[in-house]
């Protein structure tokens, strides 16, 4: 004797129903409504893809710039500070001149690297905003 799901009681499984709850918009009566995804929950699947690729390319893209800044710009104010400031504007000795030019490195780094912490928290704030919408 043959015995089915429905007869038993069981409800159906329906990958729709599990796809719209992992896809926000992927089920089959959002996508008609919306005007949007279809039926098609690899579609959603898709779209999730592409906004981590584009939001992984930001945050790398951000991530070299702030390297690229953090060695250059402390290391070119500490030589461009020590040349031109204090040797040459204020005169000071060359001794002298390395404590307060290493001084102005130091600072620099620390700037550097609260403008990261700024920009990644808000590129952070903003994604999550953008996730929370869709």
């Amino acid at each position: 004797m043959r015995c089915s799901l429905q007869s038993s009681g069981i409800p159906e499984f329906r990958w729709a129903t599990v796809a719209a709850r992992l896809w926000p918009g992927a089920g089959p009566r959002a996508g008609r409504r919306q005007g949007g995804l279809g039926d098609d929950p690899s579609t959603g699947h898709r779209r999730l893809m592409k906004r981590n690729e584009n939001s992984l390319a930001a945050t790398l893209k951000t991530l070299l710039f702030f390297t690229a800044l953090m060695i250059t710009v402390p290391i070119g104010l500490y030589f461009t500070t020590k040349a031109y400031i204090f040797e040459g504007a204020l005169g000071m000795s060359n001794r002298d001149s390395y404590f307060y030019a290493a001084i102005v490195a130091v600072v620099a780094v620390h700037v550097v690297l609260a403008l990261f912490v700024y920009v990644a928290w808000n590129e952070g704030s903003r994604q999550w905003r953008e996730g929370k919408q869709d």
